[in-house]
């Protein structure tokens, strides 16, 4: 199997209602982690694996996102969309792609930022083992952040042998990461899939669940190194100050940002078109682009946009 015959879906029609208000203008997928949006980070990822036919499913402001990325030449893929127009569920999303995708495919989540060693060990999982699905993971030591997300139970043969959405317990430190690498099946299952009753929506997760019963290979790759979902703004404010880590860099400075002499940027990020008016101490924060700054006051371990300031979690410093 050539890399060429695999294309790349990422799914970026989500409404984003717990990111408010930073979700009012701005699809999450164009949320800037070191003035790169999150989906740009994807995008490149995908690229750098030799995927360059790539499918984005949108829905909330959707304009924006097709205008920001275009046909995908300025990155040097091919991008084209289709639009969800009802959000029902991951599984569904991923239904919508059909009709528009003849082979194997790697699907991120547009609104989850992840670090990771590349995905060459996803696809090469992929070929060598025969899979029909391959599981992204990350060993997780937080059970809450697994919690989150969805929990992996192992067989033999190194096989995963359930999956499970959002579980109340974790049953070890496998969690997975919203990246995922489907063969065809995958369509048939979701055909079978139905609404669950914790969400009343069709889970990718059960879809997953049934092709294992099936009898289909479904294996994991420990490829990701961190990452977030980005739902409610602190988490934004989290995967900055992490990429900042990992650069790395002691602060990221955008495009016509106007600040006095004697301004002190200390890990930080400032957008672009950011405005300071007295020499004041930004540290440990994310300033926004178009953010003015007309105050006298240092900031400190916030996020700062046009509609609000928002303070960073008190449990930051131990997961970054």
């Amino acid at each position: 199997m050539k890399k060429a015959e695999i294309t790349g879906v990422i799914l970026s029609a989500g409404l984003g209602s717990r990111i408010k208000p930073l979700s009012f203008d701005t699809p999450k997928p164009l949320l800037p982690v070191c003035n790169k949006p999150i989906m740009q980070y994807q995008i490149e990822s995908l690229s750098s694996a030799g995927i360059r036919d790539i499918v984005v499913v949108v829905g909330y402001l959707k304009e924006k996102i097709m205008e920001h990325f275009g046909d995908g030449s300025r990155l040097g893929v091919r991008i084209r969309y289709i639009e969800q127009e009802k959000a029902l569920g991951i599984a569904h999303a991923v239904g919508q792609i059909e009709g528009h995708i003849q082979g194997p495919f790697l699907l991120f989540l547009g609104d989850i930022f992840t670090i990771h060693r590349g995905l060459g060990r996803v696809l090469d999982t992929f070929r060598k083992k025969r899979s029909s699905i391959v599981l992204v993971v990350k060993r997780e030591d937080n059970q809450e952040f697994i919690k989150r997300n969805f929990a992996i139970q192992m067989g033999r043969a190194g096989l995963v042998k359930r999956v499970i959405e959002k579980p109340r317990y974790a049953i070890n430190d496998i969690k997975g990461c919203g990246i995922y690498l489907f063969d065809l099946p995958i369509f048939d299952a979701i055909r079978r899939t139905p609404r669950t009753a914790l969400r009343d929506e069709y889970e990718i997760t059960n879809s997953i669940q049934i092709l294992i019963e099936d009898g289909y290979k479904v294996h994991i790759s420990d490829v990701v190194e961190w990452d977030m979902n980005v739902t409610v703004p602190q988490d934004l404010h989290e995967c900055n100050m992490r990429q900042l880590k990992s650069i790395p860099a002691h602060k990221v400075i955008g495009q016509n940002v106007v600040m006095p002499e004697g301004t002190e940027i200390i890990n930080s990020v400032i957008g672009n078109d950011v405005k300071v008016a007295s020499p004041i101490r930004i540290s440990d924060s994310v300033i926004l682009s178009g953010v003015s700054i007309d105050g006298e006051e240092d900031i400190a371990g916030s996020l700062v946009s046009n509609r609000s300031v928002i303070e960073r979690r008190s449990d930051v410093a131990a997961r970054v």
